[in-house]
């Protein structure tokens, strides 16, 4: 069956489904208003290099994470001010929280995001060897990545630990219902299992 593509089915469901999901969650547990704000900024945000890095440890589809880790931070350029500024006033009018603003976004996205990606091409293009050899640097970072989560959480320790109960659980729903809905769309695409995978 013909169906869109994969770009878009991943996109709706990065741009749209998880912040209406983190909306709702953040309302059922009745977050408080800084928690609540930063579950919805987590869930509207573009995926990072670091979900490429595992799209390729998962044997995904790298191409597909790469684009989409681009065409979703040009969107949510325009995006996050406006879910931001909308769930701000939701909790309370009178909180004083500095929205994001566009330009710090478009220079935190040339040096994160496009200059690596320029780089990542014309070595691919004119150095194929050594992009061979990061490939392989970069298959191997699984475990510094787990590292790096641990420091995170070292060092946040006592944070974590008294918001773990209500907020920790908030979390974890967003984590499976945000799995779960990758895997319908996906499936409701009838996408192959690199880019089902990917999602």
């Amino acid at each position: 069956p013909q169906t869109p593509p994969p770009h878009y089915c991943r996109l709706a469901g990065q741009i749209i489904l998880l912040p209406m999901l983190a909306f709702a969650l953040g309302h059922v547990f009745q977050l408080e208003p800084l928690f609540f704000i930063g579950i919805i900024l987590i869930a509207c945000s573009p995926g990072g290099s670091s979900s490429n890095i595992f799209s390729m440890i998962a044997k995904g589809d790298v191409a597909l994470s790469v684009s989409l880790t681009a065409c979703s931070s040009i969107i949510t350029l325009f995006t996050i001010p406006v879910i931001m500024e909308f769930a701000t006033h939701f909790v309370d009018s009178n909180l004083d929280i500095d929205i994001i603003s566009v330009g710090s976004l478009i220079m935190q996205n040339l040096v994160l995001m496009f200059l690596p990606i320029v780089a990542g091409i014309f070595t691919k293009r004119y150095r194929p060897q050594m992009a061979e050899g990061f490939k392989d640097i970069v298959e191997d970072s699984f475990p510094a990545l787990i590292l790096l989560a641990t420091i995170f959480f070292i060092q946040h320790h006592s944070t974590i630990t008294d918001q773990f109960g209500k907020l920790g659980i908030c979390i974890s729903v967003l984590i499976l219902l945000a799995i779960g809905g990758g895997v319908l769309l996906s499936k409701s695409m009838y996408l192959n299992r690199k880019e089902q995978r990917t999602l």
